[in-house]
């Protein structure tokens, strides 16, 4: 019987580096979401960017509280999937309760952009580090 390698049993943690580039990953994903939603509707993305980002953005920051997401910032399911839970319903939440539209075709459309992007790039992540490790 051979003794377990530190990696086998336990998880390490991750770096200040590594917890501050996927918040400001995440952080960029939503403005891009938000500008891409104001592109696409003829908007003037620069003068509204703000408006239609801060209701997500807070909707994230509660998410990483919520899920801890720094303890494990890169993991799709124990992060990435209740990071985008918390964004979608904290920022639709707020955007009925400063008077923006929630129709149902926004909730759909931001609710499958904001997965393939919060937890899109955990996935990507995961499965690169797999391939790595052989």
């Amino acid at each position: 019987m051979t003794a377990p390698t530190p990696e086998a049993g336990s998880r390490a943690r991750p770096t200040g580096a590594a917890i501050a580039l996927a918040l400001v990953l995440d952080i960029v994903l939503v403005v891009a979401f938000a500008a891409t939603g104001r592109a696409s509707h003829d908007s003037d993305v620069w003068s509204g960017l703000w408006q239609t980002a801060w209701p997500f953005l807070a909707g994230l920051g509660i998410g990483w509280l919520v899920t801890l997401a720094w303890r494990a910032p890169s993991a799709p399911v124990r992060t990435g999937l209740g990071v985008w839970a918390v964004t979608v319903a904290g920022g639709m939440l707020l955007r009925a309760a400063s008077g923006q539209g929630i129709a149902l075709p926004f909730i759909i459309v931001a609710s499958v952009t904001l997965l393939i992007a919060l937890v899109g790039w955990r996935l990507l992540t995961a499965l690169v580090r797999r391939l790595r490790r052989g």
